[in-house]
């Protein structure tokens, strides 16, 4: 019999040789077949076997869950969309005191250029400290969605530093055009992969605040994208 199950808490493929080779010593498992893009492993075993058996032999990273069968009901998608919304809740906060600094940076002499500015200093500030956390297992997950990072992986070791060096660019008013410019160039490459990703119902993760944070690729990485390509535009354009 066949059984399919979600992984939680693999960031590379390295997780996933880990997560394959532990499920596969339990006894009674024909064969594993894990996907960490879907997250999930799909295990062929000779007879049932309790899912507290795969939870015993999987160190404290990872978690697995049976799969669950799409439920058509009212009830089932407030519940998802509730689930949705409060993974999502970091992100919303963040976004939260990074506009709240702009503005108390800039409310004494007012001026809605440097505020856009200040946030997007701190946005690429915040967002690459994150990045920092996991710099190993932040290019696996970020090349499942950006076309840049997919047809050259050192792209993704890369992004990082690169978040970072804009951000101090922005913050202390060095070549803010060309920062701008780099801004647009690289967003915009992001956001078509985004896009791409809403555009074909795949469900995976946003490495948009790395891997510390186990964020699903939604609408509000594209907004989160457009919010900044808007301010890149307007600041170019001024």
């Amino acid at each position: 019999m066949k059984h399919l199950y979600t992984i939680t808490g693999m960031t590379c493929e390295g997780c996933v040789a880990s997560v394959k080779e532990k499920l596969s010593r339990v006894d009674g498992v024909s064969d594993v077949s894990v996907n960490l893009e879907t997250s999930t492993a799909q295990i062929l075993m000779e007879r049932h076997i309790p899912i507290e058996d795969f939870n015993a032999v999987l160190s404290d990273k990872y978690g697995i869950h049976e799969k669950e069968r799409e439920i058509v009901s009212t009830v089932g998608e407030m519940m998802g969309e509730k689930s949705k919304w409060a993974q999502l809740r970091p992100l919303f906060l963040i976004f939260t005191y990074l506009f709240a600094a702009s503005i108390l940076l800039n409310y004494k002499d007012w001026n809605l250029g440097e505020a856009m500015l200040d946030f997007m200093g701190l946005f690429y500030i915040v967002f690459s400290f994150f990045k920092f956390l996991d710099l190993k297992g932040f290019p696996e997950s970020f090349r499942m969605y950006d076309p840049l990072a997919k047809v050259l992986p050192a792209y993704g070791w890369v992004y990082p530093f690169l978040e970072l060096g804009l951000g101090l660019l922005f913050l202390m008013r060095f070549q803010v055009t060309m920062a701008l410019i780099i801004t647009v160039v690289i967003l915009g490459i992001t956001t078509i992969g985004v896009t791409k990703t809403l555009l074909d119902k795949r469900s995976i993760r946003c490495a948009c605040l790395g891997t510390a944070l186990n964020l699903p690729m939604t609408e509000a990485t594209f907004i989160e994208n457009t919010i900044m390509l808007v301010m890149a535009f307007w600041m170019l354009l001024m």
